[in-house]
Formats: structure tokens, C-alpha cells, sequence
């Protein structure tokens, strides 16, 4: 049963306002990128023979027969693969970006001064930042092709195209000449290209939406592979004891693809304004109530001290908005959360 905090809604609920569709995959080459003369990348299903890779116990290690006895065994694997064709050389990825107006809006919550609050501190802050900040990173992300993740790497050469749908407005970066680990860019086609979102994000008066097409290349070399999102299997030894596939790539009509949640991944991962930032070497992670990196298994906003996880932030702010937060870069971060949306209610047993 919910337990209901002092002036904190135990219900409450923010839509995401950056909707992302799926990434396609394609084959094409780098002189005919674009001439719209590329092929859907098949998944291909491979059988191999491993080796053993991981840690073995001293027990094992310590023995010679032991050891010798375990790496002979076979690492039998079926898994999927995904490669370009031996006359193709680049990469193309598609996918399409939704941006809604007003995150500051709950789409529920049960307590109505809370409610009144929240609207009053997204209002003050429309007035003072108008998410300039937070539209600019997004757009420098969508601009550096930082979603393409491991088929960014490497790669000889690297063009992101956006184009505003249904209209003539394209945008063509050199997304190699766009950093990844701050966005202190001076460019002029990202600056009107984050105006345009901070001014969808924005609107109050009528229900403006913005659809972006966004189309990254990047030339990785002829007949090379390429990396659609993997599937998440819950139980391995399962499908491995039954002669399944223990790697599983996405797909979507027979199409190679990414996951619209791991692109939306890269796109916010805009914040540097969590706590020893410039004392660590990994630059911005993605915006998450508690700055959660799972791969790194932190919780860069976990630490009680600091005090500054969502929770404590948006409560500070939130339920009185008399007494604003002084740091602008909390500001920053509380509306970034609900920009990406999610529930926020409270949930206790009593």
C-alpha cells in the first residue's frame, strides 16, 4: 500500500517527451550514401567452436591435467551475426525522434497542491532556462552519431543527416568533429537545432510536437560487421542445453536493428552534473533517478551525503517552490529526468 510522504504525491506519473522509434540497418557505400541505393543487413545465424575464456578457480589453474582437461573442452555456441556485404563499405542506420511540449506536466498524480507545485516550478523554470542547456546536448547527441554505440568505432568516416519531416530543413554534420565528452560546441546548425527542440519542449499555449528523421553513416570497411542491439536471454543454460542461440541480435521485418530504448539511451546521456564529475575520467552518463551505470555498476547519484538523486532534488523543489533551488545545474538535471519521463510514486508497505 502507498504510504503518502508530507506534500509529495504517492501517485505520480511524467510522459516522456522524447519518443524514439527503432534504428533500420543498412548496407550502402560511402560515395552512394546518398542516393538512397542501399540493402536491409540480414541477420545471419552462425555455428562456432569457442574456446574456454573465463576465470578458472586456483584449484583448476594449479593443475596442468586439470587444466589442460578443461580448456579441451568445446565451447559449442549457434549465434547471431550481422555483417555488410563484400561491396559495401558503410553503414546506414534510420530512425525518427519524436520531441513533446511541456515535461513539467504531470500525466497523473493524486495530490493537487503537489500538482500545483510542480506545474509552478516548471513554469519558473520555462521563464528562466527554456531548456536551452538540455535541447543543446540532446542535439549535440543526435548530431555526433553517439547512438550508433560500437559502430561509431573505428570507423573511417562518420555523417549524421536530420532532417525536420515533412519539410525541406536538413541538417548534415561531420559527426567526428562533435565531441563526446562535454558540449562546449560553437555550431551554428546545432544551435538552431536545439533552439527548434528547446522550443517544442516549451510550448504551452497548443500541442506542438516536432518529428525529426534522423540518418547516421558511417563508412566501417567492406564485408565488415555490424552491431544490431542483442536480445536479452533470462535463461542461458536453458537455451544452451536445448541447442538455441546464445547470442540473439534484434530485428524488425528482417531487418537488422537497434532498440529505440538503447538509442534513447545515448541521446540523454547528457549528464556531467553529477556529484566528483571532474575527479572521474568517465564524462557524461545517462540521466537516471540515482545515476545508474550498469556496466560500470555504480550509482553515480546514490551517495546518501551528496544528496543528489532525483528524489531529494525534485522533493526540495518541488513542494514548496518558494525556496528554489540555488544550483542551476540540479535544476538542469531534475527537469532532464522528467523530460525522459517515467513513475515517480512513492511505494511502502506499512
Amino acid at each position: 500500500m502507498a504510504k503518502k510522504k508530507d506534500g509529495i504525491a504517492s501517485v505520480l506519473a511524467f510522459e516522456k517527451k522524447l519518443v524514439f522509434s527503432d534504428g533500420y540497418m543498412y548496407g550502402t557505400t560511402w560515395e552512394n550514401r546518398d542516393n538512397d541505393k542501399e540493402t536491409p543487413i540480414r541477420l545471419v545465424e552462425k555455428s562456432v567452436r569457442g574456446t574456454i575464456s573465463h576465470r578458472l578457480p586456483d584449484s583448476v589453474t594449479g593443475d596442468p591435467g586439470k587444466l589442460s582437461a578443461e580448456v579441451e573442452k568445446a565451447n559449442l555456441q549457434t549465434v547471431d551475426n550481422a555483417m555488410l556485404s563484400m561491396e559495401q563499405d558503410t553503414l546506414k542506420l534510420k530512425f525518427t525522434v519524436k520531441v513533446l511540449p511541456n515535461p513539467h506536466i504531470p500525466s497523473a498524480c493524486n495530490d493537487e497542491t503537489h500538482l500545483k507545485n510542480i506545474k509552478s516550478m516548471g513554469e519558473k523554470f520555462i521563464q528562466e532556462n527554456g531548456f536551452q542547456e538540455l535541447a543543446k546536448r540532446y542535439a549535440i547527441n543526435l548530431a555526433n552519431a553517439r547512438f550508433l554505440w560500437r559502430n561509431r568505432v573505428g570507423a573511417e568516416a562518420l555523417e549524421t543527416v536530420i532532417t525536420i519531416k515533412g519539410t525541406d530543413k536538413t541538417w548534415t554534420f561531420d559527426s567526428y568533429k562533435l565531441p563526446l565528452k562535454n558540449f562546449e560546441v560553437e555550431n551554428s546548425d546545432v544551435k538552431e537545432l536545439s533552439e527548434i527542440i528547446a522550443n517544442t519542449l516549451t510550448e504551452t499555449e497548443k500541442c506542438k510536437t516536432l518529428l525529426l528523421e534522423v540518418t547516421a553513416f558511417a563508412k566501417v570497411g567492406n564485408g565488415q560487421e555490424v552491431y544490431p542491439s542483442e536480445e536479452l536471454i533470462l535463461d542461458k543454460n536453458k537455451n544452451k542445453n536445448n541447442g538455441e542461440k546464445s547470442k540473439v541480435l534484434y530485428s524488425v521485418n528482417n531487418i537488422a536493428a537497434m532498440h529505440s530504448q538503447k538509442i534513447g539511451n545515448a541521446v540523454r546521456t547528457i549528464d556531467t552534473w553529477y556529484p566528483h564529475y571532474d575527479e572521474l575520467p568517465n564524462g557524461p552518463i545517462a540521466i537516471e533517478v540515482y545515476g545508474s551505470v550498469t556496466n560500470l555498476g555504480r550509482a553515480f547519484r546514490g551517495n546518501k551525503a551528496d544528496k543528489k538523486d532525483f528524489y531529494t532534488l525534485f522533493d526540495k523543489w518541488s513542494s514548496n517552490t518558494d525556496k528554489d533551488l540555488v544550483n542551476e545545474n540540479d535544476k538542469n538535471y531534475v527537469m532532464a529526468v522528467l523530460v525522459r519521463g517515467g513513475v515517480f510514486g512513492t511505494k511502502e508497505k506499512e
